[in-house]
């Protein structure tokens, strides 16, 4: 023990320049030291309040990092794959968040192509949904009427007509105010004859939807666009499609919202709602569960079938802010 406290004294003085960090091996990995510094701070956050254990829990996250050295089979290569590493699974640690985010997409992408074989000349839709912002003590209420006014759009006739499929995600953004901003991503999947004029819905129908199914006394800010296809690749090669999927599948709560009394009270007020829905012959293709540290750790890489001991490995320096080899 004694051996061991005097190594990492040693390592915690050590001059910064004379380490080798993470993003210079592998630039392409800079996002961890971003995302984990985030994280840190989230921690302190959390510390002292009654979410004292989620603020342990971050501490332990990723800790460390264990990666193999992979070559790319195209030009040979060589890339670092993440193969080991610790995760805490709060819901509002950054790193977790990121994860997550990383994962639901290689969920959706897994699935598409089986999906759009079966419908071929099917189209997307991006929509995102609205309310005006609330104080952050009301969030909850307010989204469980978001949640109830969703229920009531699906069985309009303009959708059900329409939607094969749809994916919904909840993000919240804080406002200047330090208002809450709750609002519905949504991306779409329709029969090809929504385009035609009998059955295409505009944007200031699908407003005045909204209203109406949210009960609202004003008229919220309804966005929808068409993904467009580009002639002769299929769609799930395209950039747009990509695109949707990333922005309906980010993170539910900007890491830098995260700070001060907003997120405790955020945490208080969100939890055990669902942030994540689905319908149609999208149903299921995410699910909602709690991750498993292997989903986590092989998110950006789930066919990845090398289960060899990592080759280098990477430790978080608290002071430094940047992971560094061991």
């Amino acid at each position: 023990m004694l051996t061991s406290t005097l190594a990492v004294n040693a390592a915690v003085s050590q001059p910064a320049d004379r380490f080798e960090y993470l993003s210079d091996y592998s630039p392409r990995d800079r996002p961890w030291d971003v995302h984990r510094a985030q994280a840190q701070t989230v921690e302190g956050v959390y510390q002292g309040t009654a979410f004292d254990a989620l603020a342990g829990r971050i501490k332990g996250c990723t800790g460390q990092l264990g990666f193999v050295w992979s070559a790319d089979p195209e030009t040979g290569e060589l890339h670092l794959k993440l193969r080991s590493a610790h995760f805490c699974r709060v819901r509002h640690c950054p790193v977790c968040q990121w994860r997550r985010s990383l994962m639901w997409q290689a969920r959706l992408l897994k699935a598409l192509p089986s999906i759009e074989q079966a419908h071929p000349t099917a189209r997307w839709l991006f929509l995102t949904l609205t309310v005006r912002n609330c104080k952050i003590t009301d969030l909850r209420r307010t989204i469980q009427s978001m949640n109830s006014a969703w229920h009531r759009l699906i069985k309009r006739q303009e959708f059900d007509s329409n939607v094969l499929g749809w994916i919904r995600t909840t993000e919240v953004t804080r406002g200047k105010d330090d208002s809450a901003h709750p609002h519905f991503h949504v991306l779409m999947m329709v029969r090809p004859s929504y385009f035609s004029s009998n059955y295409y819905v505009t944007q200031r129908r699908w407003t005045e939807l909204w209203q109406d199914c949210a009960r609202l006394d004003y008229t919220p800010i309804v966005h929808v666009k068409a993904v467009k296809p580009k002639l002769g690749v299929g769609s799930l090669d395209q950039l747009p499609l990509r695109r949707a999927i990333a922005e309906t599948l980010k993170y539910a709560v900007k890491p830098q919202d995260m700070r001060d009394d907003w997120l405790i009270e955020l945490t208080k007020q969100v939890h055990h709602l669902r942030f994540i829905a689905s319908g149609g012959i999208l149903k299921n293709v995410l699910r909602e569960s709690e991750e498993s540290e292997q989903d986590l750790l092989l998110a950006d890489d789930p066919s990845a079938t090398d289960a060899s001991e990592p080759d280098v490995y990477f430790r978080w320096h608290r002071t430094i802010r940047r992971y560094v080899k061991r």
